[in-house]
This record gives C-alpha cells, structure tokens and sequence, in this order.
C-alpha cells in the first residue's frame, strides 16, 4: 500500500470520501471535515494545518485518516501542555506535531477508514511506519491520536504508540419509554433534584423548544451563533474556535444531523444549544446564553437532549468533555484513549512513565465517579 498526504479534504470527492466512511459517525463526513476547512476554521493561522492521509492500493483509495499538523495544543481535549513544556526547557520545538482527530471534538471514532477488503487493524502497521518516516523527513516532534475506538487504541499500543486513558461522561438509553421512566431509577432524593431543577426553568417563564433538520432557519442558526460567541467571550476573551460560516455551511450540508434548542423567555430567544446525531449516538457540542437563568445549561444541554435519545431511540449522547456534575445527572463515567507517539526516544520514555503514572489515579477516579451515580444500587 502507498500512502500520501493531502493538504485539504477538497482534493478528494465527497461521494469516494463518504463511501469510505460509509454510515460512521456525522464528525468523519466529508461535509463536516469540509465546513471546517472551507469556512476557515481550520487552516490558515488557526494552527490546525489539515494533513489527511490517504491510502493507495492499485491506484485506488481504501484508506482515509483525518490527520492535521499543529502548532499548540488547543482545541484537543487530551491535554500534553506540560510535555510541550519540557521540550521547552530542553530547547527542543514540540511543535509542530500531527495529529489524527476531529478538531474542536472530543468525540471517540474511529481514525482509520478503509474499503471493505481492506482490514483497518492490521492496515496500522504499514500507517505507523510511515507516520514515523514522515515525521522524521519534515522535522515534526511527534504523531497522536486522539479518541479512536479501544480496538484501534489497543492495535496502537502494541505498535509502541503509548495508550493514554482520559474519562468522560455519557449517558446510556435502557429502552425508557419517557423522561419520567428514565428518573424512576434513580433514588428519591436525586430524582426530586432534578425534577426540582426542571421546574425552576419553567418558573422563570422560560419555554423550550427543539428543531431538528430543515426546521431549523438561517436565522436560528444565526441566533444560536451569537449566544456561542457570547459563551466564549465570558470564558476566555475571544470568539471561539469556529466562524459562522462554519454553522452555516453545517446547516447546509447536513441538517439531518442537525437538533437545536432555543430557550426563550418574554424577552424573546435567550439560550441556545446545538447538538450533532445521528441513529446511535447523540452529540451535545456547543451552547450560549444571553442571560444568566438558574438551571437553564442543564435543561438545554442536558435533559432535552435526554428526552430527544427516548423519543428517536437513540443509545447514546455524549455531552461534552469534562464536568462532573454531570454524574449526579445519570452520565456514566466512560473510558476514553489516546495513542502517542514521539521521535525522540528520551522523551518517548519519559512520556511512557509519565502515563504509567498517571493512569491508576484515572482509573481510580472513574471507579470513585461510579459511586456516586444516582441510580438506585441495582442500576448503577
């Protein structure tokens, strides 16, 4: 096989890119790698550079792995500051690195996408070894990936790309019939907050609503819009990583994965949320308020988008990285991996130990977080 490097998704149809894709998650399309790219999230001096690697047999694609050069860490969500740190102190250039990942999505997939006669575990010996002769020829320090499914992790493992263990927390449909089945397994005192946290929404005279597809105007979106910039603006003084254009372009593209939420009061829209999905799995990626309203994110980002997974019978809906109040909300904690690999065999070693480190106190963690779910025993 013979692999090459692509500097922008466009250089490959999106029909050849979805047929190797096929049905998996909304973040491998071609047309959510392309918003990226054409709206300008992506590129330029955002720091992600794309670097998508293709794979050739018979002058056939079979092989597809979003790939992007980087020149911080920002927008990942596995967090290797502190590495790039030493290699600070040692007047060593960490960046730039590669990585594999949907940026701005912390999101578990898988990263290599291949034909159906082509098998993607044992295709990530031959990618490994030129990963590894492609950064040595370009003078990159490193090549990551970041939330493949555990049996691409574990295949990366074994080929000395060092496995990393992050959690997040998601929550799981038991084939509840509506919201009120869904809080029957929790305990008294935890399914009384909740139903507390509800009413307090509706007692601010807010009203809820979600659209879904075509439903779903310019001018929502351009609502929604404004309330992400306001989030951004209040957490780290900028904009956020994504432009409207890129929103637009989603819309355009791919409504049918499209769920927005707008919270309005008698002011008009206050709030909103916007959620990636598809038939397995929902996705709650961005959200903004104009008003600071009590309980109001956990209604718009959390039990709408719990009772939206009961009534279209979907599985699972991934939140969001991080928060632990999640938990006490019936998010389960879940195990998340990344695979790393360095040039520099010192500081391959030293990040080896570090992880070896760090990761009985994850673990520990994950198996502290699973007390305190608020199931009734039996459930948990």
């Amino acid at each position: 096989m013979n692999f090459e490097i692509v500097e922008s998704i466009n250089t490959i149809s999106p029909d050849k890119w979805d047929s190797i894709s096929k049905d998996q998650s909304p973040f491998l399309q071609h047309a959510f790698l392309s918003a990226l790219e054409d709206s300008k999230s992506v590129g330029g001096d955002t720091g992600w550079q794309p670097r998508h690697l293709i794979g050739y047999e018979d002058n056939e694609i079979v092989a597809i792995m979003p790939m992007y050069e980087k020149t911080h860490s920002y927008g990942e969500y596995v967090f290797d500051f502190a590495w790039a740190d030493a290699y600070h102190q040692h007047q060593m250039l960490y960046y730039p690195k590669l990585v594999s990942a949907i940026p701005f999505t912390p999101v578990t997939g898988n990263r290599i996408l291949t034909t159906d006669n082509i098998n993607s575990i044992q295709l990530l010996d031959k990618l490994v070894q030129f990963l590894r002769t492609y950064i040595a020829q370009h003078n990159i320090s490193s090549f990551h990936f970041l939330f493949p499914q555990q049996e691409e992790s574990s295949q990366l493992k074994k080929l000395t790309c060092v496995q990393r263990v992050s959690v997040q927390f998601q929550w799981f449909n038991q084939n509840y019939v509506d919201f009120n089945d869904f809080l029957s397994t929790f305990t008294a005192r935890r399914r009384k907050t909740v139903k507390k946290e509800r009413l307090k929404v509706q007692a601010q005279g807010v009203q809820i609503k979600r659209l879904k597809g075509t439903e779903i105007a310019s001018k929502d979106m351009d609502f929604f819009y404004q309330c992400y910039c306001q989030t951004y603006l209040k957490r780290s003084g900028h904009s956020g990583y994504l432009t409207s254009d890129f929103f637009k372009l989603i819309l355009q593209n791919m409504p049918e994965n499209l769920l927005l939420v707008i919270a309005s009061d008698d002011s008009g829209p206050v709030a909103s949320a916007l959620y990636i999905f598809d038939d397995n799995q929902l996705n709650g990626r961005y959200w903004g308020s104009l008003k600071d309203l009590d309980a109001l994110h956990f209604e718009c980002c959390y039990y709408q988008g719990i009772e939206f997974c009961i009534e279209n019978n979907i599985q699972t809906f991934n939140p969001g990285t991080q928060g632990e109040h999640k938990i006490l909300r019936g998010f389960k904690p879940t195990t998340c991996y990344s695979n790393h690999h360095l040039a520099e065999p010192a500081f391959h070693a030293a990040v080896e130990r570090f992880i070896d480190q760090e990761t009985p106190g994850i673990l520990q963690y994950k198996r502290n977080a699973s007390q305190v779910l608020p199931f009734k025993t039996q459930n948990k």
